[in-house]
Protein backbone atom coordinates (compact mmCIF):
# COMPACT_ATOMS: atom_id res chain seq x y z
CA UNK A 1 0.00 0.00 0.00
CA UNK A 2 1.33 3.42 -0.88
CA UNK A 3 2.34 5.72 1.99
CA UNK A 4 -0.06 8.49 0.97
CA UNK A 5 -2.96 6.00 0.94
CA UNK A 6 -2.02 4.83 4.45
CA UNK A 7 -1.85 8.42 5.68
CA UNK A 8 -5.20 9.24 4.06
CA UNK A 9 -6.77 6.12 5.61
CA UNK A 10 -5.36 7.05 9.02
CA UNK A 11 -6.84 10.51 8.67
CA UNK A 12 -10.23 9.12 7.69
CA UNK A 13 -10.10 6.65 10.54
CA UNK A 14 -9.65 9.50 13.01
CA UNK A 15 -12.57 11.41 11.52
CA UNK A 16 -10.26 13.99 9.98
CA UNK A 17 -10.19 14.95 6.34
CA UNK A 18 -7.97 17.84 5.37
CA UNK A 19 -8.13 17.72 1.58
CA UNK A 20 -10.20 16.39 -1.28
CA UNK A 21 -7.92 14.36 -3.54
CA UNK A 22 -8.17 13.95 -7.27
CA UNK A 23 -7.79 10.16 -7.41
CA UNK A 24 -7.26 10.03 -11.18
CA UNK A 25 -4.36 12.47 -10.90
CA UNK A 26 -3.00 10.63 -7.86
CA UNK A 27 -3.10 7.24 -9.61
CA UNK A 28 -1.24 8.69 -12.61
CA UNK A 29 1.34 10.29 -10.33
CA UNK A 30 1.84 7.04 -8.39
CA UNK A 31 2.52 5.05 -11.55
CA UNK A 32 5.07 7.52 -12.93
CA UNK A 33 8.33 6.00 -11.77
CA UNK A 34 11.91 6.93 -12.44
CA UNK A 35 13.46 4.41 -14.86
CA UNK A 36 16.10 2.21 -13.16
CA UNK A 37 18.88 3.52 -15.41
CA UNK A 38 18.24 7.20 -14.49
CA UNK A 39 20.10 8.56 -11.49
CA UNK A 40 18.27 11.12 -9.36
CA UNK A 41 20.13 14.37 -8.80
CA UNK A 42 20.39 14.85 -5.05
CA UNK A 43 22.53 17.99 -5.16
CA UNK A 44 20.82 21.07 -3.74
CA UNK A 45 19.24 23.05 -6.55
CA UNK A 46 19.02 26.79 -6.83
CA UNK A 47 15.55 27.73 -5.61
CA UNK A 48 13.22 28.63 -8.44
CA UNK A 49 10.78 31.44 -7.78
CA UNK A 50 7.33 30.62 -9.08
CA UNK A 51 5.56 33.58 -10.62
CA UNK A 52 1.88 34.39 -10.73
CA UNK A 53 0.63 32.74 -13.92
CA UNK A 54 -1.14 34.54 -16.72
CA UNK A 55 -4.63 33.22 -16.22
CA UNK A 56 -8.10 34.19 -17.38
CA UNK A 57 -11.05 33.81 -15.07
CA UNK A 58 -14.49 35.32 -14.64
CA UNK A 59 -16.09 36.94 -11.63
CA UNK A 60 -19.52 36.07 -10.23
CA UNK A 61 -21.21 38.31 -12.80
CA UNK A 62 -19.43 36.55 -15.65
CA UNK A 63 -17.09 39.47 -16.31
CA UNK A 64 -13.59 38.50 -17.51
CA UNK A 65 -10.70 39.13 -15.13
CA UNK A 66 -7.04 38.20 -15.41
CA UNK A 67 -4.96 37.16 -12.46
CA UNK A 68 -2.17 39.41 -13.77
CA UNK A 69 -4.44 42.46 -13.38
CA UNK A 70 -4.08 42.05 -9.60
CA UNK A 71 -0.29 42.50 -9.64
CA UNK A 72 0.80 45.31 -7.36
CA UNK A 73 -1.15 43.77 -4.47
CA UNK A 74 -0.53 40.66 -2.46
CA UNK A 75 -2.83 38.03 -3.95
CA UNK A 76 -4.36 35.08 -2.11
CA UNK A 77 -5.60 32.41 -4.52
CA UNK A 78 -7.65 29.67 -2.88
CA UNK A 79 -8.72 26.79 -5.12
CA UNK A 80 -11.86 25.21 -3.71
CA UNK A 81 -15.23 23.61 -4.46
CA UNK A 82 -18.55 23.75 -2.65
CA UNK A 83 -18.77 19.93 -2.58
CA UNK A 84 -15.40 19.57 -0.78
CA UNK A 85 -15.80 19.25 3.04
CA UNK A 86 -12.32 20.63 3.91
CA UNK A 87 -12.89 23.56 1.54
CA UNK A 88 -16.16 24.39 3.26
CA UNK A 89 -14.57 23.94 6.69
CA UNK A 90 -11.75 26.45 6.07
CA UNK A 91 -13.97 29.18 4.55
CA UNK A 92 -14.80 30.87 7.90
CA UNK A 93 -11.07 31.29 8.66
CA UNK A 94 -10.45 32.74 5.19
CA UNK A 95 -13.42 35.09 5.69
CA UNK A 96 -11.93 36.25 9.01
CA UNK A 97 -8.55 36.87 7.39
CA UNK A 98 -10.28 38.74 4.56
CA UNK A 99 -11.95 41.05 7.10
CA UNK A 100 -8.54 41.85 8.66
CA UNK A 101 -6.76 42.86 5.44
CA UNK A 102 -6.48 46.14 3.58
CA UNK A 103 -8.41 45.61 0.31
CA UNK A 104 -6.22 48.26 -1.36
CA UNK A 105 -3.15 46.11 -0.71
CA UNK A 106 -4.49 42.53 -0.76
CA UNK A 107 -6.73 40.73 -3.26
CA UNK A 108 -8.50 37.46 -2.55
CA UNK A 109 -9.30 35.11 -5.42
CA UNK A 110 -11.52 32.26 -4.31
CA UNK A 111 -11.23 30.16 -7.45
CA UNK A 112 -14.11 27.69 -7.56
CA UNK A 113 -13.66 24.46 -9.47
CA UNK A 114 -17.34 23.55 -9.12
CA UNK A 115 -19.01 22.21 -12.26
CA UNK A 116 -21.65 24.95 -12.05
CA UNK A 117 -21.01 28.56 -11.03
CA UNK A 118 -24.40 28.51 -9.33
CA UNK A 119 -23.20 25.91 -6.81
CA UNK A 120 -20.38 28.14 -5.60
CA UNK A 121 -22.62 31.22 -5.58
CA UNK A 122 -25.29 29.38 -3.56
CA UNK A 123 -22.67 28.24 -1.03
CA UNK A 124 -21.34 31.79 -0.70
CA UNK A 125 -24.83 33.16 -0.11
CA UNK A 126 -25.80 30.43 2.38
CA UNK A 127 -22.60 30.99 4.38
CA UNK A 128 -22.89 34.82 4.26
CA UNK A 129 -19.43 35.14 2.75
CA UNK A 130 -18.56 38.54 1.30
CA UNK A 131 -15.35 37.54 -0.46
CA UNK A 132 -15.22 37.56 -4.26
CA UNK A 133 -15.43 34.21 -5.98
CA UNK A 134 -14.08 33.52 -9.44
CA UNK A 135 -14.31 30.72 -11.98
CA UNK A 136 -11.66 29.45 -14.39
CA UNK A 137 -11.96 31.02 -17.83
CA UNK A 138 -9.47 28.54 -19.23
CA UNK A 139 -7.57 25.44 -18.18
CA UNK A 140 -5.80 25.88 -14.86
CA UNK A 141 -2.14 26.86 -15.25
CA UNK A 142 0.49 24.27 -14.37
CA UNK A 143 1.23 25.91 -11.00
CA UNK A 144 -2.41 25.39 -9.96
CA UNK A 145 -2.53 21.70 -10.97
CA UNK A 146 -2.53 20.33 -7.44
CA UNK A 147 -3.18 16.89 -5.99
CA UNK A 148 -5.77 18.14 -3.49
CA UNK A 149 -8.15 20.95 -2.76
CA UNK A 150 -8.36 23.22 -1.01
CA UNK A 151 -5.02 24.64 -2.09
CA UNK A 152 -3.86 28.17 -1.44
CA UNK A 153 -1.20 30.24 -3.16
CA UNK A 154 -0.06 33.62 -1.87
CA UNK A 155 1.84 35.96 -4.17
CA UNK A 156 3.67 39.16 -3.24
CA UNK A 157 3.20 42.49 -5.02
CA UNK A 158 5.72 41.48 -7.71
CA UNK A 159 3.74 38.33 -8.48
CA UNK A 160 6.23 35.97 -6.80
CA UNK A 161 4.87 32.97 -4.93
CA UNK A 162 5.62 33.43 -1.23
CA UNK A 163 3.48 30.64 0.27
CA UNK A 164 1.75 27.49 -0.96
CA UNK A 165 -0.57 25.30 1.08
CA UNK A 166 -2.12 22.07 -0.24
CA UNK A 167 -4.95 20.97 2.02
CA UNK A 168 -6.90 22.79 4.68
CA UNK A 169 -5.37 25.38 6.98
CA UNK A 170 -6.46 27.89 9.61
CA UNK A 171 -6.00 31.31 7.99
CA UNK A 172 -7.37 33.28 10.95
CA UNK A 173 -3.93 33.62 12.54
CA UNK A 174 -1.52 36.44 13.24
CA UNK A 175 1.03 34.71 10.98
CA UNK A 176 -1.24 35.15 7.95
CA UNK A 177 -2.21 38.69 8.94
CA UNK A 178 1.49 39.59 9.16
CA UNK A 179 2.27 37.87 5.84
CA UNK A 180 -0.39 39.97 4.10
CA UNK A 181 0.57 43.30 5.62
CA UNK A 182 2.21 45.62 3.11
Amino acid sequence: MKLNTIILMMGLGMGTLTACKNEAKQDAADTAAVPPNVEMNTAPATPVVSLMPAFKMSDEKGQPVTLESLKGKKVVVNIWASWCPPCRAEMPSIQNLYKKTDKEKVAFVLLSVDDQMEDAAAFKKKQNLNMPIFFPGEQLPLLFNVQAIPSTFIFNEKGELIKKMEGMDDYDTQEYVDLLKG
